[in-house]
């Protein structure tokens, strides 16, 4: 299916990686069940937090490393998929999942942080990745992270850093850290939505395509060899570009990527406002909850 027939298990699935989220995700489970009594607030995890984060650390895996994450490297369009999994939609999952008493004793504990708390000003926070998504989808940047393997791991964690940051305004684990109301966190969302709006326009309606990973044979298999097993040679040796796994054009797999990271983003951020303005209604409006719904008969 897309191609991926052609590759192995190695390259499809990166056996010593999906052992870490395993592995992760285990630790987790263990965290919130039997190991909870470490912890001196710690309180039962409702299921849905639980299937929250391993919901999170599934897809986040499954962009970077798993079948979507090779896809990414045939197709723009599951690349901009998989920038919208690993940034937008895997890191809400995971805070969503983490609870208070989890958290609040490692954020204690990273007191030499201390001195860069001011980078976690929402202003900066929204700034930060947005500035930074916008950055890497640059034609020339773009393309030379992609054939730089160490840039390339080092600009993909800080922009996973950067997103984690700035999610964290917005579902905070910690009550006592939120520094946003509901109403601010409505319109920190909005800017977000805003902000990462001109990265998707250029890619939309460039009238050319413009990233020489998905439309030059050798840049590819560049990029390619870093993914696969048997290297670049044996990528040039099989295919001729990246042409050989798309149905379309390279400017409309470009396009394509770039309504697909648009409208994830609108329907994850529709979805957190959502949430958010539940969050902050109940909280403004506390005897609500107490009425029974059932009248009494007398």
């Amino acid at each position: 299916m897309f191609g991926l027939e052609y590759f192995g298990f190695r390259a499809l699935w990166s056996p010593v990686v999906l052992l870490i989220f395993i592995a992760i995700g285990i630790v987790y489970l263990l965290l919130t069940g039997p190991w909870s009594h470490r912890f001196k607030e710690a309180e039962r995890v409702p299921v849905y937090k639980i299937i929250s984060f391993l919901s999170g650390l599934f897809l986040l895996y499954l962009a970077q490393a798993g079948p979507l994450s090779l896809l990414s490297h045939l197709m723009f369009s599951a690349h901009m998929l998989g920038m919208a999994v690993s940034y937008i939609i895997a890191p809400p999952l995971l805070l969503i999942g983490l609870p208070a008493w989890m958290v609040k004793p490692l954020l204690q504990r990273l007191r030499w942080l201390r001195p860069l708390r001011f980078m976690m000003h929402p202003l900066l926070t929204v700034v930060f990745f947005n500035a930074l998504f916008s950055f890497y989808h640059l034609p020339d940047v773009h393309d030379y992270v992609m054939v730089h393997y160490g840039i390339h791991l080092l600009f993909y964690i800080a922009l996973f850093i950067t997103s984690v940051m700035m999610w964290w305004h917005v579902i905070c684990p910690v009550p006592e850290y939120t520094v946003l109301s509901g109403l601010k966190k409505m319109g920190y969302i909005f800017i977000n939505g805003v902000l990462i709006t001109p990265a998707c326009a250029l890619i939309i309606f460039s009238d050319h395509a413009m990233y020489a990973v998905f439309n030059d044979a050798n840049t590819w298999a560049r990029a390619m060899g870093y993914c696969v097993p048997n290297g670049q040679n044996w990528v040039l040796d099989e295919f001729a570009g990246p042409q050989f796994f798309s149905l379309v054009s390279s400017r409309e797999d470009q396009q394509l990527g770039g309504v697909i990271m648009k409208l994830l983003q609108e329907i994850t951020y529709g979805l957190l406002l959502g949430y958010v303005f539940r969050e902050w209604y109940k909280k403004e409006n506390p005897e609500e909850e107490d009425l029974n719904p059932i009248m009494d008969p007398s």
